[in-house]
């Protein structure tokens, strides 16, 4: 990891679509917005929890701020940690979700 010293931080990600060279498919995930991680960076996130679910689902995850050893920032997740499933966005506030 290029930034040890970033402390990892509970966000809400969600998946979006987006295309074009360099990138590997289409289903990515991104932080949502209004949160301590910008919302333009790349989640890497796990592929089977992404098409597992539909597009638009949104996730309770720990993650960090990190880039390849000074390559471009992203923000990194725990492939063994639990990620928590909040469906898709509400309507209105973003970060208002109903307890199950």
């Amino acid at each position: 990891m290029g930034k040890p010293e970033e402390p990892y931080v509970l966000i809400v990600v969600e998946t979006y679509l987006e295309s074009g060279a360099g990138l590997h498919g289409d289903l990515h995930v991104r932080p949502i917005s209004g949160q301590a991680l910008p919302q333009d960076l790349r989640v890497r996130f796990p592929k089977a929890l992404r098409r597992a679910h539909p597009l638009g689902t949104r996730f309770l995850v720990y993650a960090k701020l990190t880039d390849k050893e000074g390559g471009n920032e992203f923000v990194h997740t725990n492939h063994a940690w639990d990620v928590r499933v909040l469906g898709p966005a509400p309507a209105g506030d973003d970060l208002k979700y109903t307890r199950r």
